[in-house]
């Protein structure tokens, strides 16, 4: 591993790939523990397509230690520093037959507790009871994410498919990609690798076509601090 070579992908074409940072041992007691838990919760979203847990290491924090093994915190040290924390955790399983695909897009928004009119901030949403906004720009492009894929991920099981270097092109709507110019990379990966990426990164996903699962955990990072009166809705030092 060598999170300076990573560190610079990720700036340069706003995603990177690490293999093998979680053994299969590893990957096996996260599926454990996930598969033995109550999913009738309102954080839950159960469908044929789609089955995902919402502030997932709220929900089941039996996994922190697993997924924050030393080969993650190594790398999220030597290329991020130490002063990054949790702000949002999703759990994310696409089965075998799923239909379900995300469009284009960027990830504008942030999870905070509450809707309150902040300069710079808006608009808002609200689902499933949780308050997402759009902050500044600058919160955005500090911010990473990180996605642990629980199973080998291609272009036929929804593997995310990428923009490289979008992200530096600040916010745009998916209509002005110029094709002829900006082209698109399948981000394949093995069980137990991580994507690292930026929000501002033109990302989707295609329908799954090979009868294969495709589960991943979704972890955003930040250091930012929000203004007075306006928290982020998730929080978790890791340190």
């Amino acid at each position: 591993m060598n999170p300076d070579f990573n560190l610079g992908q990720l700036n340069k074409d706003g995603f990177t790939i690490v293999d093998h940072i979680y053994n299969d041992q590893e990957i096996g007691f996260i599926l454990d523990i996930i598969n033995k838990i109550n999913s009738d919760k309102e954080t839950f979203r159960k469908s044929r397509d789609l089955f995902a847990i919402r502030q997932f290491l709220k929900e089941i924090p039996e996994t922190i230690d697993l997924i924050f093994n030393n080969n993650l915190r190594s790398l999220i040290a030597s290329s991020f520093g130490e002063d990054y924390f949790i702000v949002k955790s999703i759990y994310f399983d696409k089965p075998e037959t799923s239909n379900w695909f995300v469009a284009y897009h960027q990830d504008l928004t942030i999870s905070v507790d509450r809707k309150i009119e902040i300069k710079g901030f808006g608009p808002y949403t609200n689902k499933h009871n949780q308050f997402a906004v759009q902050p500044p720009v600058n919160i955005l492009e500090k911010n990473f994410t990180i996605r642990i894929h629980l199973d080998d991920t291609n272009e036929d099981n929804g593997a995310l498919k990428v923009i490289p270097g979008s992200h530096l092109k600040g916010i745009y709507k998916s209509e002005n990609i110029d094709r002829s110019v900006e082209k698109e990379v399948s981000c394949n990966l093995g069980k137990g690798g991580i994507m690292i990426m930026k929000p501002l990164l033109f990302h989707g996903s295609n329908r799954t076509t090979n009868s294969k699962k495709r589960r991943v955990i979704h972890l955003e990072f930040s250091n930012q601090v929000l203004p007075d009166q306006l928290n982020w809705s998730e929080y978790l030092e890791f340190n």
